[in-house]
């Protein structure tokens, strides 16, 4: 009953973007990159692959002499291309690197957002 109950909850409490906005691929130089990111080259693209199967987008985003990085993971109604501005702001003003992720089912990431096992 454990797993039927939170099955449900799960459909409820996730949220990814639909469609998503964003999509990665890459660029000219053969680095992954996602739309609004092109410019920036203090910021690296990876896709993580997941026990399961599934790919994840994660970024790195790169500040100069850096003593820090902060692991950033977003709400559940969002995806990494609505953090753009956030994170350019967020690495600005604090000196931080940041380094975030997609879940399994947002944004580019494949799989299903409500697969927590």
């Amino acid at each position: 009953m454990g797993n039927v109950t939170s099955s449900v909850a799960a459909k409820f409490a996730f949220f990814p973007p639909d469609p998503p906005t964003y999509d990665v691929f890459r660029d000219e130089e053969e680095r992954l990159v996602f739309p609004g990111l092109t410019a920036d080259k203090n910021v690296d693209v990876h896709l993580l692959d997941t026990k399961g199967g599934n790919k994840i987008v994660a970024t790195f985003w790169r500040y100069p002499f850096a003593r820090f990085t902060l692991l950033y993971s977003h709400g559940n109604a969002a995806d990494l291309g609505q953090m753009h501005d956030l994170f350019t702001e967020l690495r600005a003003h604090l000196r931080v690197n940041i380094m975030s992720y997609d879940y399994s089912g947002y944004g580019a990431s494949t799989g299903k957002s409500f697969n927590l096992m």
